[in-house]
């Protein structure tokens, strides 16, 4: 399979990678290109903002939560029909798992056999800029930098001395001038999602490729990015369970409201289309934001067909539904809104069913969030805390709907809230443990069972559970 693709990484966190990524792919999709969006790493964020840039559903690439063996037909399952591909990276290019190279930028683009864009933020150097640039391009033979794009350039002198000095080092593709307009809003854990910022995340995208089309030689970017070799192997497709209806699930909305939530509904799958298995509601809308593209793939093809719902806004779960997901998002900021919607809450409540849950869908399951009255499924408050919680874990399971007792799960925490559900914790690791959870609920801040990529006997298992009749209302 050959797929031209490059790598848009930076030295460090902060560094400009998005804005280059997200320009980029904006401002090839407007020469006509059909580029496939990529973010390595557990991302939900940015690769919400490659969808609206590509017109492509942004999908992600995580040695740790999938396994290095499924990058590649990952990469090519995603890069289907696309005419480039362009990949953003994570953190520092060499900044993997627990201080090693393990899922780092420079691990992925060695696993895609894909050159390097290096975005150097200029601002306070000049021919310093030389001195970092040859040191990443030298420490690790195995990755090709093939150039640089230089970010927050001052002025014309600055970005003249910079080219000078970077001459017979690496090529410098691009320099983009700093322009508060490009800025992003954020918050306590990152970017704000494009889905709560619509319109004006559109326009924000559309103004990053402007700024990169302006600033960036494209054609010399297209070529480095045909230079990577054909990416030979198998192409990665979401397994059917044995005895699977040859026809699989579809994707609907739930009426009205849904119909503007984006995420887990974006995408081509998300035509309406006959029903031939359970119907799995899934939460979207803007508190619910997080999703991975292949969840959604993986659940229709265990035979599901897949609604989404959106709880601040939609009083009813969908017809029929047979089985809940309700996945990440932001529901502290729309906790006075969540709460509102009694009519829902009391349904997910009563809800006999399977439910799976992670991270945000955890915390609106619980009794109450910050005082605020939630659908009270898990037994506990959530609150907001100070402390940020960050990073991969391995975990062993206990019993659940999802899970099986002593089997290994890796997956990712990310949140600034706590929940101390009683019990037994479903998961344990290495200094932590987390989760709450049944025969009919799994619940936990890790960010495993929702990128099924790397065990899609999870799927299978929620589709398989919520095919008897007696769960549906």
């Amino acid at each position: 399979m050959v797929v031209p693709r490059l790598v848009v990484a930076a030295p460090a966190s902060g560094g400009g990678k998005t804005t280059v990524a997200t320009g980029l792919m904006a401002a090839l999709r407007s020469r006509g290109l059909r580029v496939s969006p990529h973010k390595v790493g557990p991302d939900y964020i940015d690769p919400g903002y490659h969808a609206l840039a590509s017109g492509r559903p942004g999908r992600n690439l995580d040695p740790w939560l999938v396994g290095e063996e499924r990058i590649a037909p990952l990469f090519r399952h995603g890069a289907r029909g696309a005419d480039l591909a362009v990949v953003e990276g994570v953190m520092g290019l060499f900044d993997g798992r627990g201080g090693t190279d393990f899922a780092s930028t420079a691990h992925v683009a060695r696993l895609l056999d894909a050159p390097v864009v290096l975005v150097v933020d200029a601002a306070g150097q000049s021919r310093s800029v030389a001195a970092l640039v040859h040191g990443f391009a030298g420490f690790d033979p195995r990755v090709r930098v093939g150039g640089v794009i230089l970010n927050r350039v001052g002025s014309a002198r600055h970005e003249e001395m910079c080219r000078a000095a970077l001459a017979g080092v690496a090529p410098v593709l691009g320099a983009l001038r700093r322009d508060d307009a490009v800025e992003t809003p954020s918050r306590h854990l990152g970017l704000v999602p494009a889905a709560e910022r619509a319109g004006e995340a559109a326009a924000a995208v559309a103004r990053l490729g402007g700024l990169v089309a302006g600033s960036c030689d494209l054609d010399a970017l297209v070529r480095l990015a045909a230079s990577a070799p054909p990416l030979p192997g198998p192409v990665w497709t979401p397994p059917e369970p044995a005895g699977a209806p040859e026809a699989a699930g579809s994707v609907t909305t739930a009426p009205a409201a849904t119909t503007r939530a984006a995420g887990w509904g974006a995408g081509p799958a998300a035509a309406r289309g006959p029903r031939s298995g359970p119907v799995v509601a899934v939460a979207g809308g803007a508190a619910f934001t997080f999703g991975y593209t292949e969840h959604v793939e993986l659940l229709r093809a265990a035979g599901a067909e897949v609604a989404v719902f959106d709880p601040l806004r939609d009083e009813r779960l969908p017809e029929g539904t047979g089985a809940l997901v309700i996945g990440g998002g932001f529901p502290e900021v729309y906790a006075s809104e969540l709460a509102a919607n009694e009519a829902l809450r009391r349904e997910v409540a009563a809800f006999g069913g399977p439910i799976a849950a992670e991270c945000a869908g955890l915390l609106y399951l619980c009794e109450e969030l910050d005082g605020r009255r939630m659908c009270g499924r898990v037994p506990a408050g959530a609150r907001m805390t100070p402390r940020l919680t960050l990073g991969y874990r391995e975990a062993v399971a206990g019993p659940s709907l999802l899970t099986r007792p002593g089997e290994r799960y890796r997956g990712h925490e990310f949140h600034r809230t706590a929940v101390d559900p009683p019990g037994e914790p479903l998961f344990r690791w290495e200094g932590g443990a987390d989760g709450y959870g049944d025969a009919l609920l799994t619940a936990s801040y890790l960010h495993l069972h929702l990128h099924w990529a790397g065990a899609p006997e999870a799927a299978q298992r929620l589709v398989s559970s919520s095919r008897s009749p007696s769960v549906l209302r």
